[in-house]
């Protein structure tokens, strides 16, 4: 096992939705509780800075390696098994099935990258469980609405436009959207083409081009983590013009590929020098061997089995069943100021923080001197923020 900080724990959790979930721990049972979902590549590891600054806090908290990730197994992470298990409802089911298990009935969820989408969900479907919800760098757009239909007027009532009174807009949200496909597709009509990244972690090559990275694991998980991070200084986000081909464009390469390029390649042109590396407080090489051990050990498929299912038609079917529901817990937002993750889904940022999607949003804070790893770039920052969002409660 690899090294913790002195107040975290580290076991094993069986039965849970067909899982032995790894998870890390610190603070007791008995203390309010706050559940903590990471995102890719990530692991548990990746809240190692957050966990002892809550606890000291009076909290208990939990990150669990997640379905597919690190030390939790019972799922089946080939490209050729069945990946609906990845979808967003049984991931949800994972997060209430640890709960139970830990004999938690009230928690406060927290999720970052892919992990914020999960912890959405779960306020969302389970607010009398899940009751608070802090979302980390993926800001949320709510369920896909349902297909709105002009009624005849002699059968009675009816409404037009793209959605009922009262649903919430995500009919716009380019994540749901029927148009996500074919902007997707016009990337390749650019010159140079262009690909979008969730497209590319959806095929098989995806995993092999990353696990057998020329470079090594290691130093491909050094390139892709400083690529997205405040350390790479080009990266300088903004809200993009529109969900079009040439919008999208203005993403650096770790998000809008190269069509003909895989993501070790894409990340070797953007190397931090040794002296980058040096002077990374946030992600020392011994931290990093973390990442590298562990995703040398599994590969990268059970997470990118994830992203198989954002196109899934039976993710989306029964995702729509929350068509109009609205988040009505306490929720925030919580991202980097040189993270382009607020913004790769134009309109995703502003209408999460509307009572169509969150009917209590207490605030979004953009933190300087991060990217799209927040929680380890400015751990204390965070932590601050996630106390004061807890204490108001």
């Amino acid at each position: 096992m690899y090294a913790l900080p002195p107040s975290i724990r580290s076991r094993t959790i069986d039965n849970i939705n067909g899982l032995s979930m790894h998870v890390l721990e610190a603070g007791e049972a008995g203390q309010p509780c706050v559940l903590l979902l990471h995102g890719f590549p990530e692991l548990a590891y990746s809240w190692r800075k957050i966990m002892p600054r809550l606890a000291a806090a009076g909290y208990r908290v939990i990150a669990p390696d997640q379905r597919g990730y690190g030390r939790t197994t019972g799922s089946d992470n080939s490209y050729d098994g069945d990946p609906e298990s990845f979808r967003i409802l049984n991931l949800v089911r994972d997060a209430l099935g640890l709960v139970a298990a830990l004999g938690e009935t009230s928690v406060a969820v927290v999720g970052h990258d892919f992990g914020s989408p999960v912890a959405a969900n779960c306020a969302l479907i389970r607010p009398d469980v899940f009751r608070s919800l802090t979302i980390m760098s993926s800001p949320y757009g709510g369920p896909p609405s349902l297909p709105a239909r002009d009624l005849d007027p002699k059968a009675g009532a009816h409404f037009s436009g793209s959605r009922a009174p009262g649903a919430a807009s995500s009919a716009a949200d380019p994540r749901t959207s029927p148009s996500r496909g074919l902007v997707f597709d016009d990337l390749a009509k650019l010159d140079p083409p262009r690909k979008h990244y969730q497209r590319y972690y959806q095929t098989r090559e995806a995993n092999e081009n990353m696990w057998r990275a020329p470079q090594g694991v290691h130093a491909f998980l050094r390139g892709y983590y400083h690529f997205k991070s405040a350390g790479w200084t080009a990266n300088r986000p903004h809200p993009l013009r529109g969900f079009t081909a040439d919008a999208l464009a203005e993403i650096p390469r770790y998000y809008i590929m190269d069509r003909d390029s895989g993501m070790a390649e894409t990340v070797a042109d953007e190397m931090p020098s040794a002296a980058d590396i040096a002077a990374c407080g946030w992600l020392t090489e011994d931290e990093l061997a973390v990442y590298a051990g562990e995703f040398a050990r599994t590969g990268f498929q059970g997470g990118l089995n994830w992203y198989r299912c954002t196109d899934s038609a039976k993710q989306h079917a029964e995702l729509q069943i929350f068509s109009g529901r609205t988040i009505d817990v306490p929720a925030c937002f919580i991202g980097g100021a040189s993270d382009w993750g607020v913004y790769q889904f134009p309109g995703g940022f502003e209408r999460m923080q509307t009572a169509d999607v969150c009917r209590d949003f207490r605030g979004a804070h953009l933190i300087e001197g991060a990217g799209h790893w927040v929680q380890q770039e400015q751990p204390d920052e965070v932590a601050r923020l996630l106390l004061e969002f807890l204490r108001g409660l």
